[in-house]
């Protein structure tokens, strides 16, 4: 396709990034590609964050609430003025699918990268959305997108659709305000929780109704259109595998996908695209149903996330588009011309603990990096997307996503193979992450068969979260990898200097003990709990010969001739019994990480004569696990409670979290009211447990 430019385009030279975090990095790449100057803003908590070392200039927007900063649409444009930004790439999130935004740089001379305000609007009211969709001929699920708002109402249209429903807030998205209705006494709490989340998110509480598929897959379809009326979609991606209804691995193009159903999809988005008047790029949600049908749920008007496995498998740079649309040219390539080349996976790398019902954590990332040769991996076939790196800290301000990491191959299995190792090759550490999840998630056999639904993870929750027992190996090697890292760390030949066991006229003996990091506090250290120490014992009776390693403990009982090899980057060769395992391998604190294309495993490591056997006794009070905001309290004080029972809500990175009753017996007193700013490991209240 010939490019052209339209005669009234605005040009720029200066692009300022109205987000944060790694889209603001992800665009400023391209941007300076491409020879433009960029401008980053920031809030007081990103004053020292990466994409505003990155950028060649920055701009202050104010304090850390984004409401404040990222969400002040008069600083981001006072920040264009102030630094002769000709346009405004929004990123995603915050001002992105701000029609008001649009029309602030519209009436400011400043181009947005973006769709104009009136498709915003389209799409932002979901409720119309769906209107006019059925007017141009695209699929719609049953539901309600009506304009009365009543409790009783809603409650009506949900039994008359029939449950399972979903609730979901009118200008949402990201999973905010959402919320699956499985029967009518439990449609009025579910409304409540939705309309706090959409007001808090959104500024706006109104809701639709959707019959909720059982078995749905999430299939979206990336769409651009220029303003010269020219449309084309670049494929589908399947964004099936979600938590909260927030998406957890991408992958494109969607597995088993004909060549039919592709197009009939892709045109049918591209007439959603065109029936609102769309420039840019867009994605179009659908669910696609077990029999192959395929129904609108929404779209998004603007750049995706996942946007990079679209990019791996045309080879096209999507922010480049968008930025050369803006300038008032032609789409680069036309329909005919755009083709899938091999498969990609995108796995969101998120600051949060999912043993803890995702609970999202902050600290400091004491590293943060890639070990590709480690993991024996090539640099074309993956790419790490991040806003972050060592030394900067997670805040309980902004969304816990790290990272997003990349991956590419000839075809789904090679690329599935790929993404097992490039997750092993991730070294983070200083806050607890999804990573040791996203594995058991990209194993699962019914993963790698692509037997997939927006269920999935609820479906396999048994196997998913399942304890899993530490095989006598995997203490052996930790054992190993600890006395390897251990001697490492100190270089001095004198054997008085030494921590790796070393006794004058005598062989190498070392006493360890080992357990899983959540047990490596209180009675879990104690020897005698056989369950979770194991203690090893190591000899070697003369240099380059092999470890002795004595495993004990219940159920476990084994001995090992041991070596470990030093490998390529932080890859290490441990070898037990003539059985050799190439493992990546750090230590955080006290904790030995090993991982490989497998699993993620972690053990607390210690001397023996090191740890403390003291006992301590349980409180009776319930800390916050993370900094946030006091939502609701949903009992009285004095009140009595069984175990499970809901005490309060909290809110942290714009999500809603419930707290619990530990135990039978009653609430004392509740330390914080609604509205209260708390910090991590703050006592929120007290509670006596039944005798």
């Amino acid at each position: 396709m010939t490019r052209t430019t339209s005669p009234d385009a605005q040009r720029f030279d200066t692009l300022l990034v109205a987000n944060r975090g790694e889209i603001a990095c992800r665009v400023m790449r391209t941007a300076r590609r491409m020879g433009l100057r960029t401008v980053a803003v920031y809030s007081d908590a990103d004053a020292n964050a990466r994409h505003v070392r990155e950028a060649d200039e920055a701009v202050r927007l104010g304090p850390a609430a984004a409401r404040e900063s990222y969400l002040n649409l008069e600083a981001v444009v006072e920040a264009a003025r102030r630094t002769g930004a000709g346009a405004i790439h929004p990123g995603y999130g915050f001002l992105s699918e701000n029609g008001a935004f649009v029309e602030a740089l519209d009436a400011a001379g400043i181009t947005f990268v973006g769709p104009p305000a009136s498709a915003i609007a389209a799409m932002g009211d979901k409720s119309a959305a769906k209107a006019r969709m059925h007017d141009a001929g695209v699929p719609l699920v049953p539901g309600y997108h009506g304009e009365g708002q009543d409790d009783a109402l809603l409650r009506n249209e949900a039994d008359r659709i029939g449950y399972p429903v979903l609730l979901k807030a009118s200008a949402g998205g990201g999973g905010k305000g959402m919320r699956v209705v499985e029967s009518s006494d439990g449609f009025q709490a579910a409304l409540d929780g939705c309309r706090r989340e959409s007001r808090s998110a959104f500024g706006d509480d109104r809701m639709l109704i959707e019959k909720y598929l059982v078995q749905p897959r999430h299939v979206e379809v990336q769409v651009f259109c220029d303003a010269h009326g020219n449309g084309v979609y670049l494929f589908e991606r399947d964004c099936s595998v979600q938590r909260r209804h927030q998406k957890v691995l991408e992958e494109a193009p969607a597995p088993g996908m004909t060549e039919e159903l592709r197009r009939e999809m892709g045109e049918a988005a591209v007439r959603a695209a065109r029936e609102i008047g769309y420039v840019g790029a867009g994605t179009v949600e659908f669910l696609l149903d077990v029999d192959g049908s395929f129904y609108f749920m929404e779209m998004n008007t603007r750049l995706q996330v996942e946007h990079p496995v679209t990019e791996m498998i045309t080879g096209q740079d999507l922010v480049e588009w968008q930025l050369r649309v803006a300038m008032g040219e032609r789409l680069p390539l036309a329909q005919d011309e755009l083709t899938i080349t091999g498969h990609s996976f995108e796995a969101r790398l998120y600051a949060e603990d999912p043993e803890q019902d995702f609970l999202p954590a902050t600290g400091t990332l004491n590293c943060f990096g890639m070990d590709l040769d480690g993991a024996g991996l090539e640099a074309k076939r993956v790419r790490l997307d991040s806003g972050v790196e060592t030394g900067d800290v997670v805040s309980m301000h902004y969304d816990p996503m790290l990272a997003k990491l990349i991956v590419h191959g000839d075809d789904r299995a090679q690329a599935l193979a790929t993404l097992n190792r490039a997750l092993a090759a991730l070294d983070v550490r200083g806050v607890v992450t999804n990573r040791g999840f996203l594995q058991r998630l990209a194993t699962h056999p019914d993963f790698r068969d692509a037997k997939l639904d927006t269920r999935f993870i609820e479906r396999h929750e048994d196997t998913l979260f399942a304890e899993r027992r530490v095989a006598p190996e995997e203490y052996a090697a930790a054992a190993l990898i600890g006395l390897h890292q251990l001697a490492r760390e100190c270089e001095s030949d004198s054997p008085w200097d030494r921590h790796d066991g070393f006794r004058l006229n005598a062989p190498h003996t070392i006493r360890i003990a080992l357990c899983a990091p959540e047990l490596s506090q209180g009675p879990a250290q104690d020897t005698d709990d056989a369950e979770s120490v194991t203690v090893v014992e190591g000899k070697r009776e003369g240099q380059g010969s092999p470890w002795q390693l004595t495993l004990n403990g219940q159920d476990l009982s084994a001995t090992y001739a041991a070596t470990l090899e030093p490998l390529e980057g932080d890859a290490v060769g441990v070898t037990l019994d003539g059985h050799r395992r190439r493992i990546q391998t750090r230590r955080d604190d006290n904790v030995v990480v090993m991982v490989d294309p497998q699993r993620e495993t972690r053990l607390f490591w210690r001397r023996i004569d090191a740890i403390d056997h003291g006992h301590h006794e349980a409180e009776s009070t319930l800390t916050a696990p993370m900094h946030g905001t006091v939502v609701a309290l949903l009992v009285e004080a004095g009140a009595r409670v069984e175990k499970g029972m809901p005490l309060m809500v909290m809110e942290a990175m714009k999500m809603e979290h419930t707290m619990t009753a530990p135990a039978d017996g009653h609430v004392e007193s509740f330390h914080f009211a609604a509205g209260d700013t708390v910090g991590q490991g703050d006592v929120l209240l007290a509670f006596a447990a039944d005798e």
